[in-house]
């Protein structure tokens, strides 16, 4: 996979839209980012899983899916070498990441 088909996978998800964080492209959903493009270097992506889908997919494709180092990684921001990974096993995380948006949405 190349980082035009992560972008426009990021940007089939209903309610996505493209923005930029520090220099690279990301992927927001009400504002809140679930996922970037471009970080370290092209070749990679991240995802903001749960610690607990980070390590499914980790387990299940750890040439594809690694943490991210620090606390990001400890809380789930799980880098994706994109060379490594095919159409669906990111469109299942991108889907995950989406939707814990939604569930670690705070009432106002």
């Amino acid at each position: 996979m190349g980082p035009e088909a992560f972008r426009k996978l990021a940007l089939s998800l209903p309610g996505a839209e493209q923005r930029e964080h520090m220099d690279h492209p990301d992927f927001r959903a009400d504002g809140h980012i679930f996922a970037t493009l471009g970080y370290p270097d092209e070749k990679w992506a991240m995802v903001k899983l749960t610690p607990k889908q980070q390590a499914e997919f980790v387990k299940k494709e750890p040439e594809a899916f690694t943490p991210v180092t620090g606390k990001w990684g400890l809380s789930g921001a799980t880098h994706v070498r994109l060379r490594s990974v095919g159409n669906k096993s990111v469109k299942k995380a991108l889907e995950m990441a989406r939707d814990n948006l939604k569930a670690n949405k705070k009432p106002r």
